[in-house]
């Protein structure tokens, strides 16, 4: 079992399990399978519903070729819409219950997925994915080469059990949350918010939570803020997500 640390701005460790080398070879199958239905799906319907090769005769090579390949772009780019859509995952990671983050403890964003996407041509399509595998497999986070180049790692979902333990507050029954906008962030948000919170907390590091308040402003987007104090505002947006989150 492989470990993939994750150092956050604040200098908090952070360890999860890295999916393996099984896991990513089946939701790499599973969204082949998609895939391969997509197309074949598209096939019927353009040469077979819609008479494709009739109305083609009418235009040139480079017409009719881009046609099919508008038709196919769902396919080309099926893991950089998915993970873009689904929070780093494809219908195949999903149902395996992997998913992609950033090493540095931040969401992955879109241009992180276009950079997996991209070397996806060496690490999967070269050599029939030789190259990706040995790459996993020698790579101490379990990272293939696009993920090494945007700085991202796949991680095992079974992590979540664990942090919606470290997040759970007992909250009282007549609790009223202050910040709606606490939704924004997800578990491994909350999660990082926390562990960072109570080690400065502890170790009385008040520029840290400065630092941490300032940027869970930022990130929620609020402009009125009740707690003039550092702690007791960390505190009840915590206590606010465990509120929304328990309730929905």
């Amino acid at each position: 079992m492989v470990n993939i640390s994750i150092n956050t701005t604040q200098n908090v460790n952070i360890n999860f399990v890295a999916a393996s080398v099984g896991e990513r070879l089946l939701a790499y199958l599973i969204d082949w399978i998609i895939k391969i239905a997509y197309v074949i799906v598209v096939y019927q319907l353009m040469f077979k519903a819609f008479n494709f090769e009739d109305w083609a005769k009418d235009m040139d090579q480079w017409s009719v070729g881009a046609v099919v390949v508008f038709f196919y772009l769902p396919a080309i780019f099926y893991s950089l819409i998915f993970e873009s859509l689904l929070d780093g995952q494809t219908p195949g990671k999903r149902i395996i219950k992997i998913k992609v983050v950033k090493i540095d403890g931040y969401q992955a964003s879109f241009p992180d997925f276009i950079v997996r996407w991209f070397f996806r041509i060496v690490d999967l399509n070269l050599f029939s994915g030789i190259i990706g595998l040995i790459a996993v497999v020698t790579s101490n986070k379990n990272q293939r080469i696009g993920d090494m180049t945007a700085g991202t790692g796949v991680i095992a979902l079974k992590n979540k059990v664990n942090i919606s333990h470290t997040i759970l507050e007992e909250l009282k029954d007549d609790y009223t949350p202050t910040y709606p906008s606490v939704i924004k962030l997800s578990d491994n948000d909350v999660r990082i918010i926390k562990e960072t919170y109570l080690a400065a907390k502890k170790s009385k590091d008040y520029a840290t939570l400065i630092k941490l308040r300032a940027k869970v402003i930022e990130v929620m987007e609020i402009r009125h803020q009740v707690e003039s104090n550092d702690m007791e505002f960390i505190s009840t947006v915590i206590k606010d997500y465990n509120y929304y989150t328990q309730n929905m």
